[in-house]
């Protein structure tokens, strides 16, 4: 998919930009574990760090866990720059995002991380100064797969996607959902597999790697039917 496909890309970050070495993700449930006195598994972490099943206060819940206890003591043990160091840049989205500097359109960056975490990853990775608007999701803005994070960028850039054709780019179901409620396309990109996550996700484009978007067109790779968006989820049984 050429860069002018579309007039404006908005991104999700953990999991479809970066990524942390796993080292970093061990070691943080090893902390939340001691101070709520549970033992996370390898699964465990990987399922809640990466979201794989979506919806993770569900998960919490099933393992007995308070999310409105674990949350606090999951952001209270992450070190932003610890966290920042162990942070790298998926080759395909450095690729992807060097394409649009190069076309000038209007870049945005939409995520349910922290901003206090957030931004200590993107000035590392010397990501900030490209997304001409950066949103941590909150409380106040409200969380994906609402469209109002998505919006309250799109406003933010002063862009419409009721006369320009705009798309967002994650890993999760949860992003496919934003941007089919906030009218954008959706690109998914797979990077577990669908055996790890349990299902697939539904998007106008699926792929493992961002070089994989097809080339040319508008919408000439089309995943799933326009019912399917109407749920405003990105799931589909596998």
């Amino acid at each position: 998919m050429v860069p002018n496909t579309y007039d404006f890309w908005l991104f999700d970050l953990d999991g479809t930009l970066v990524d942390a070495e796993w080292s970093y993700t061990r070691e943080v449930f090893d902390r939340v574990g001691a101070r709520l006195g549970y033992e996370f598994s390898d699964r465990q972490a990987e399922l809640l760090w990466h979201g794989l099943t979506g919806a993770r206060d569900p998960l919490l819940r099933e393992w007995g866990l308070d999310p409105t206890e674990f949350w606090p003591a999951f952001h209270a043990v992450e070190n932003p720059q610890a966290r920042a160091e162990a942070s790298y840049l998926h080759d395909d989205a450095a690729r992807l995002l060097d394409d649009l500097h190069e076309q000038d359109v209007p870049v945005g960056l939409v995520t349910h991380c922290a901003e206090f975490l957030a931004r200590p990853v993107t000035d590392r990775l010397d990501l900030t100064a490209r997304f001409d608007t950066f949103l941590s999701c909150s409380d106040e803005t409200g969380w994906k797969p609402a469209p109002d994070p998505l919006q309250i960028a799109m406003d933010d850039i002063s862009v419409d996607p009721t006369s320009q054709r705009g798309v967002y780019l994650g890993d999760g179901d949860s992003d496919v959902g934003a941007a089919w409620n906030a009218g954008l396309d959706a690109v998914h990109v797979e990077r577990h597999g669908h055996e790890e996550r349990g299902r697939c996700v539904r998007a106008d484009h699926r792929v493992w790697s961002f070089d994989d978007l097809p080339r040319g067109g508008t919408a000439d790779a089309l995943w799933g039917s326009g019912a399917a968006r109407t749920d405003g989820s990105g799931f589909e049984d596998d």
